[in-house]
């Protein structure tokens, strides 16, 4: 019999990985994991989510952390798949360990747990890494060069949008939803926008705007459409507009961006194509993204870049200077988000 592992070339100097949550993003790591090395174990605390797993890929199962982290030795780094509100509690029982992490977006909910989360890792000595998936779309990593090189001239304005659909059956019998578990929309669905925003960008200043729950009452304990104005440290301006209320599937999810030689439009469903450019004497090479969105059946998620994650993750941890995701750069995020929830008020 040929298991998943079977179809793989391994690398000589074998990585061991562990993921802890087994849910929908688990399988995503689980088979960039083992063409890197071994997936050594898995953990969730449904008992048939982790011997799935623990199954296809020949792992051992765990049905808590405490017996995962006491049982297992020279794990490499542990995928911390979890639901949002427990990132911060998981990934510092898997650093006072003594194992490196690769943390799932968003890195937690609130600010205190992200430095938390920090101050853990640097008193262990180990790397707290984020997925941030959507640094690696082709056309955004081409507009952040543009930027960087000033081709762009002075950004005056920019403008995201993100319209997805999410049924009431994505949020029956789940953490999401929950706002100690899932914190927000923002959190779960557009974490890796506020991302983009602020990686091309940089930091934000101040926000004003509106929450409501039009759809969702009685389903979420937070927002399902939100309109916020933003004012960046650089003095540019501009909006976010977000909502899960598209009809019957993900419609968009924009950045389009007014400059003094240009304006262009990164779109689509994943912010991974080029809608428009209207550029003074250059054409950055910009190209769409090819790989597919997470599917999980009657919905999709965010674009799926983790064999580029999974490949520079493999990089970054034998060189600490290697560029890649990091928890201050999920901690950027959630404060982002975190101000927004505190500035723009639910009605």
């Amino acid at each position: 019999m040929l298991y998943i592992w079977d179809y793989y070339p391994r690398m000589s100097s074998k990585l061991k990985f562990a993921i802890i949550g087994c849910g929908k993003i688990a399988p995503r790591h689980a088979v960039e994991m083992i063409k890197h090395g071994q997936l050594a174990a898995v953990c969730d605390i449904l008992k048939k989510n982790a011997d799935d797993l623990s199954r296809l890929y020949n792992a051992r199962a765990y049905y808590s952390v405490d017996d995962l982290l006491r049982e297992e030795d020279a794990i490499d780094i542990v995928a911390v798949c979890s639901p949002n509100g427990l990132h911060a509690a998981h990934s510092i029982k898997v650093l006072q360990a003594g194992y490196n992490v690769l943390c799932e977006k968003p890195l937690c909910i609130t600010s205190a747990d992200g430095l938390a989360m920090i101050d853990m890792a640097k008193k262990s000595r180990k790397k707290l890494f984020v997925v941030k998936s959507t640094r690696y779309n082709p056309a955004l990593v081409a507009l952040k060069k543009s930027i960087e090189e000033k081709a762009l001239g002075n950004i005056y304005s920019f403008q995201v949008n993100c319209f997805w659909s999410r049924p009431p059956a994505y949020y029956a019998n789940s953490w999401k939803g929950s706002k100690s578990l899932d914190g927000g929309t923002l959190y779960t669905q557009f974490s890796h926008y506020i991302d983009a925003l602020i990686w091309l960008l940089g930091d934000t200043r101040s926000f004003s705007g509106i929450r409501k729950n039009f759809a969702h009452k009685g389903i979420i304990e937070f927002e399902d459409s939100g309109v916020v104005a933003i004012e960046m440290e650089s003095g540019v301006i501009g909006g976010i507009n977000w909502s899960v209320n598209s009809f019957q599937k993900n419609m968009e999810v924009s950045l389009s961006i007014l400059a003094e030689k240009g304006s262009i439009q990164i779109g689509g469903e994943y912010m991974n194509q080029v809608r428009y450019q209207q550029l003074e004497g250059f054409q950055p090479d910009i190209a769409d993204a090819t790989g597919n969105a997470n599917d999980y059946g009657f919905y999709k998620g965010s674009m799926s870049n983790h064999d580029k994650i999974y490949d520079n993750l493999v990089k970054a941890l034998n060189d600490d200077n290697y560029p890649f995701a990091n928890a201050a750069d999920g901690l950027k995020t959630v404060e982002t988000i975190e101000r927004i929830y505190n500035s723009v008020s639910l009605s």
